[in-house]
């Protein structure tokens, strides 16, 4: 019978340290996931560096498809938020192409053998990832919105044309509404990688365990090797509609910055 030992679902989520640094009693370590956050970004920049060199009028494929996600982010800014969405633009556009990038190269296979460490990674996994990313939205959000508005931002909060009773009731929902965006932005994302990683892992397990009882139990195998399949494709689905997701709700954020005047 063959040795095979499957890792527990929870083991690629763990955070490990591949350059040991303190300053002081700080631990600023360079981590599987900060690694795999460069390696996304130095893949970014590589990308449209090679997508823009040589720039022509009929494009290339390589030019071809950043002139697509461009215009693909650059037609959500104006629908969402409207003229005032273009001084946005390059944020959600390096927002949506950071996860997108980050969700799918989580999903790369990591080369058997290699160390813990050296594993793919998915940063957007964490949830002090998302909500590092959710904090720089929403403080953009209020910053922009005092700045256009000034205290009129605060209408945001108070829609006009109400009852006064009912502002006794809708100042508080607002309220809570507002401040629980962050959280929802940060935990939607974190909380469909997290989950659509650990059923990937729980398939693999099962596949490892069949091949390694040997005898008929090998067939078995193709059962979650299918599944397996099945869920990596949609993995990919989910991975590009989460980078959509997180980046429509934030130019609808924005937007409310922009308008809250209006309400």
């Amino acid at each position: 019978m063959i040795d095979f030992h499957a890792a527990g679902p929870m083991e690629q989520f763990e955070i490990l340290p591949i350059i040991p640094v303190h300053l002081g009693s700080i631990d600023i370590s360079l981590t599987n996931s900060a690694l795999w956050m460069i390696i996304a970004t130095a893949a970014i920049c590589a990308f449209f560096f090679f997508a823009t060199r040589r720039a022509s009028l009929i494009p290339n494929r390589i030019q071809s498809t950043a002139e697509v996600l461009y215009e693909f982010v650059a037609d959500l800014v104006r629908d969402t938020i409207g003229s005032e969405g273009r001084k946005f633009f390059p944020y959600v556009f390096t927002l949506f192409i950071f996860i997108l990038i980050a969700n799918l190269f989580g999903l790369i296979p990591s080369i058997p053998g290699t160390p813990a460490e050296a594993h793919t990674f998915t940063p957007t996994s964490h949830l002090i990832v998302t909500l590092a990313l959710a904090m720089v939205t929403i403080t953009i959000v209020v910053v922009y919105g005092f700045m256009k508005n000034g205290l009129g931002f605060l209408r945001l909060f108070a829609p006009s044309g109400q009852p006064l009773p009912m502002y006794l009731i809708l100042v508080p929902v607002e309220v809570i509404s507002f401040l629980s965006r962050p959280l929802s932005l940060a935990i939607r994302l974190f909380a469909n990688m997290f989950a659509g990683h650990i059923i990937l892992k729980v398939f693999a397990g099962f596949i490892v365990s069949l091949v390694g009882a040997g005898s008929g139990w090998f067939l078995l195998g193709l059962a979650p090797f299918f599944g397996i399949v099945a869920v990596t494709m949609l993995e990919v689905l989910v991975a590009g509609l989460q980078a959509y997701v997180f980046a429509i709700l934030t130019c609808i954020y924005l937007s409310d910055a922009a308008h809250a005047a209006d309400h």
